[in-house]
């Protein structure tokens, strides 16, 4: 493993590209698909350790000549909810949506499981997720009884009828409810108790679940109906490539001065983050809707105000770009960030001011005042977004290095080698 890479600056950079498949799509699609009925393939599945974790775990629940994969292409036997491993040990490394999706799945079939992580996902809460399981007539738990991994299911299926879910900490639990939902006995109302952040990520879900046969209903923005018993079917479903990834490419041309079309994705993309480029448009790019995708050509920056709560995947982007802005930029509505992989806000906070920015902490959010930037080794707290989002810096900034690099693998493995690509389009 590299323990630290450096960033090449850049001039202006100048071209197309193409992310690899979308994360949040690969997961959900592999669930719908490991619980239908008939065969599915995935084209364009990202390949990266948070997928790969889901992927392995399939495997072990329903058997390897179930779940087979070639690169980006997936072929999946439907089990129809039915896995031939009732009794399996899992391991989600480090994937918040592995281990939110597969605990709901699970408590939906029949056995007994554990499912385990990383350090880290030992300390990311999942007690409400479990608190609106058993309301659905689930018999799970944590191992040491403190709301957080390991998990363990004894699962004799769900009975159904209606569960309430707090919204604030992650979308991720209401979307595990929703994909297991259709496995019910009886139809599940789902009801969001108070705010309900990133709901793109839930109109997602609502989208997969919609290609794979099985439709949702909701009457108001806080109430889902899903119908049950029901089952999956079998699709041939292609996976867009990842708006969030596609943030540090557009982000790379604001930041740079120059032009970057991220092709394969528009403004009708199922992943809410492609609405980053409405951030960077406010603070002086130009963005064009292209028949290839979307570009977005640098200008003047200015600082911003923005609630970026349906977006929060992108905050750590945004921030990167704020330090080469005019005037502070204050990002809001973010509090549940502290919870991912790292605090989002603290972590982030801190390398910010290590860089030269005078940066407050907000309840919700940070407010970033640019300042003469220097080059400095970079945490990243073994959080891929960090990684992604601090080498944008060392595009304009010299002796910028990058600690744990390898963590990118989480998300996007080939992160580095395509944004030396891009580099390489730069004019000097």
């Amino acid at each position: 493993m590299n323990d630290r890479r450096s960033i090449p600056i850049s001039g202006p950079i100048r071209g197309l590209h193409r992310p690899p498949g979308s994360k949040s799509i690969t997961n959900r699609a592999l669930v719908c698909a490991a619980l239908a009925s008939g065969r599915s393939r995935l084209r364009g599945a990202l390949e990266s350790d948070d997928t790969q974790v889901m992927f392995e775990a399939l495997r072990v629940l329903a058997g390897k000549s179930v779940v087979e994969r070639t690169g980006d292409d997936i072929q999946v036997v439907g089990t129809q909810g039915r896995f031939t491993n009732a009794n399996a040990e899992l391991w989600v490394g480090n994937s918040g949506t592995t281990i939110r999706f597969l605990t709901a799945m699970l408590c939906a079939s029949h056995g007994d499981f554990r499912l385990d992580g990383v350090p880290r996902m030992r300390q990311r809460p999942i007690g409400d997720l479990l608190h609106a399981l058993r309301q659905l007539g689930a018999n799970v738990e944590t191992e040491y009884q403190n709301e957080a991994p390991p998990v363990l299911v004894h699962a004799q299926g769900l009975s159904g009828g209606r569960a309430g879910v707090r919204g604030s900490i992650s979308s991720q639990y209401l979307s595990g409810l929703l994909l297991a939902a259709p496995y019910a006995r009886n139809e599940v109302r789902l009801e969001v108790e108070g705010e309900l952040v990133s709901r793109p990520y839930v109109d997602m879900t609502i989208a997969v679940m919609r290609a794979f046969g099985v439709s949702v209903r909701s009457p108001d923005s806080h109430t889902f109906c899903i119908p049950a018993p029901a089952c999956y079917q079998g699709a041939d479903y292609p996976i867009e490539p990842d708006a969030s990834a596609a943030s540090y490419f557009w982000a790379a041309a604001a930041i740079t001065g120059g032009s970057m079309t991220v092709i394969g994705l528009s403004r009708q993309s199922l992943q809410g983050d492609v609405a980053f480029v409405d951030c960077l448009r406010d603070m002086g790019c130009s963005v064009c809707d292209t028949p290839d995708g979307i570009a977005v050509t640098g200008g003047k920056l200015r600082g911003i105000d923005v609630n970026m709560n349906a977006i929060s995947d992108t905050v750590q982007t945004l921030a990167a770009v704020a330090l080469f802005a005019e005037g502070p930029t204050t990002i809001r509505g973010v509090a549940h960030i502290r919870h991912k992989e790292t605090d989002r806000i603290g972590d982030l906070a801190r390398e910010l001011r290590r860089l030269g920015a005078d940066v407050n902490e907000n309840e919700d959010g940070l407010t970033i005042v640019p300042g003469p930037l220097r080059g400095v080794e970079l945490q990243t707290y073994d959080d891929h977004r960090m990684a992604m989002s601090f080498a944008l810096v060392g595009l304009r900034v010299p002796n910028v290095l990058i600690a744990n690099p390898d963590c990118t693998q989480k998300t996007y493995p080939g992160f580095f080698d395509d944004l030396e690509s891009v580099v390489a389009t730069g004019e000097s």
